[in-house]
């Protein structure tokens, strides 16, 4: 059987671990459009590399020239392990499933590097540029064109078999390659994610980040507004609720990535075996993607997770 290059390239993928792999054209996407509005609106909070990259987000020529087609690519964290609403313990903090094991940037990026070098060594002429969650471009617009899944009212990226548990990454390149066809939404009169949302900071297809658990215990700076504390409840990082109630979730596979694994006291953990960290803070997450709190970050959710065991 002869296989084309787009399917020698996807195959590859597959051998390498990833679980999800499909292709889509570079042009401009439509949904940079939307993308525009929801960040004028102020919904990216204090997310500042979002409002500087804006443009190139949505317009792949502008990160890679002569770019053709992405090929995108997916990778399951999720875990058997219980989920978010079956721990429900006020001794017990909680810190999202993504952050369990060792970094997924690390453990992501050495499997698109294996692809991307073989892509090379199969065309000398070839230009490439690859990302894993940090690159300036619409990642679940493109991987939904190039039938990963679709984009759910919890705005994540849902796929029927998978559920919504993994991780997005990205090679741009300059061959012009086979593009998949993108999923119907299946979300249907379904709003389980909406109705959970502890902040409301969900709408169908829209995320307000000012509001989100995750947002405002990994990435906000400083201060937690006084009305959004008792919401976070017992989350210390990142929040689950709006994939642990999809209903697509519920029979989704596990993943075989060991590395994503908790690692040890990181699932459901006490809070008095967590106030023990301190100091040694940036010594403990050096390899988890957790360190990008930081431990004044990290110190302040302890503090708000205590207050609100006490409620």
């Amino acid at each position: 059987m002869i296989f084309s290059l787009s399917q020698i390239i996807k195959n590859e993928a597959v051998r390498l671990g990833f679980n999800l792999v499909g292709i889509t054209s570079a042009k401009p996407h439509p949904d940079r459009l939307c993308f525009f509005e929801w960040l004028d609106q102020g919904m990216a909070a204090t997310m500042d590399w979002m409002y500087r990259s804006r443009e190139k987000r949505g317009e792949p020529t502008l990160v890679l020239p002569g770019v053709q087609s992405i090929i995108c690519v997916g990778l399951l964290y999720k875990t058997d392990y219980p989920q978010s609403l079956e721990c429900q313990d006020k001794e017990r903090g909680w810190i999202s499933n993504y952050a369990w094991g060792d970094d997924y940037h690390e453990v992501f990026l050495s499997k698109l590097k294996l692809l991307e070098q073989f892509i090379h060594e199969k065309n000398l002429d070839v230009q490439t540029k690859s990302y894993v969650d940090t690159g300036p471009l619409l990642e679940r617009s493109y991987a939904a064109s190039s039938g990963l899944g679709w984009i759910g009212k919890n705005t994540c990226l849902i796929h029927p078999h998978l559920g919504s548990f993994f991780f997005l990454g990205e090679i741009l390149t300059n061959l012009k390659l086979e593009f998949d066809a993108s999923m119907m939404d299946h979300c249907g009169k379904c709003t389980r994610c909406i109705d959970a949302c502890p902040t409301q900071a969900l709408t169908p297809h829209k995320l307000d980040a000012n509001k989100c658990i995750s947002y405002l215990t990994i990435e906000h700076r400083g201060r937690i507004d006084e009305k959004l504390v008792a919401q976070v409840g017992h989350h210390i990082v990142g929040c689950d609720i709006c994939q642990d109630v999809c209903p697509w979730n519920d029979k989704a596979p596990c993943t075989k990535e060991k590395s994503f694994e908790p690692g040890p006291g990181l699932f459901n953990p006490d809070l008095d075996s967590l106030e023990k960290i301190g100091e040694n803070f940036s010594e403990i997450f050096k390899k988890s993607p957790i360190k990008r709190l930081k431990k004044e970050g990290w110190e302040r959710n302890l503090k708000i997770v205590r207050k609100n065991k006490v409620v």
